[in-house]
């Protein structure tokens, strides 16, 4: 059976990696190949108080951080969307404290860094600091974390839903863990995506991976090492204005993207 083609327009875009603090920078950087000067170390999202802000972990920082920016570039409200959050990996190194901490001083455990360490840590940030009642959705699928967040924000366009937020993140492993599940860096992206209105037109329909794939962009290419890489030949193509790209959705399958202006 032929997968459906689902579709819609990309209203806003927020990245953050480290040297590429921007959309904007990112864009620049995939055309030109400058990283701007003086770059932040870590983001700082905005929507948090600056106790909540500093308490964050990493993952939390760039999730937001690119969720509002995706937000204020499409010009809407972050309180009336919905939104899903995918993660490769949730933040690894939380993980690795906790599995450290169960084995050596288990009542020792930081009920900080454990409320942290949930997968829908993120969405959760999101909706206090976005004072949302909107449904949130935080999901994981591996390599193809990316592309099925994508899909389940474009299936929620076929229903009564408008516009969604979708948001990508991955940090740094760390300890034995990183071992197996290898990640480098910080990186994130949004995309607040919408049924009708402007911007680039996006369509996605689920086949198998096997097409011949473009060669890696600048994007790829600067933040190869992260888990969430996988969705940066999305952010490449349309940092150059490209008509396609094709996105890792696991077990060998692929989502085919075209986009269109």
């Amino acid at each position: 059976m032929k997968s459906p083609v689902l579709s819609a327009r990309i209203a806003g875009i927020g990245f953050w990696c480290r040297g590429l603090p921007s959309w904007a920078a990112a864009q620049s950087f995939a055309r030109g190949g400058a990283l701007p000067e003086q770059a932040p170390a870590k983001p700082a999202p905005q929507l948090l108080a600056p106790n909540e802000r500093r308490r964050a972990p990493e993952t939390v920082a760039v999730a937001l951080e690119v969720a509002l920016a995706a937000c204020q570039g499409a010009g809407r409200d972050p309180k009336l969307l919905p939104s899903v959050f995918t993660s490769t990996h949730g933040d690894l190194a939380i993980t690795d404290y906790m599995c450290r901490q169960l084995a050596e001083d288990p009542a020792g455990i930081s009920p900080i860094r454990f409320h942290n360490s949930v997968h829908n840590a993120a969405a959760g940030y999101w909706t206090i600091g976005a004072g949302t009642h909107a449904p949130a959705t935080a999901l994981s699928a591996f390599h193809g974390s990316f592309a099925q967040g994508l899909l389940e924000a474009l299936t929620q366009l076929t229903t009564d839903t408008d516009e969604v937020l979708l948001v990508g993140y991955d940090s740094q492993s760390a300890g034995p863990l990183g071992r197996v599940s290898h990640s480098q860096g910080l990186l994130g992206a949004a995309l607040v995506l919408s049924r009708t209105g402007e911007g680039p037109m996006l369509r996605a329909s689920l086949g198998c991976g096997g097409r011949d794939r473009a060669p890696a962009g600048p994007l790829e290419h600067h933040a190869a090492g992260n888990a969430m890489a996988p969705m940066l030949p999305l952010f490449d193509a349309l940092a150059a204005g490209a008509s396609h790209a094709h996105l890792d959705a696991g077990n060998g399958d692929a989502l085919h993207v075209e986009l269109a202006r």
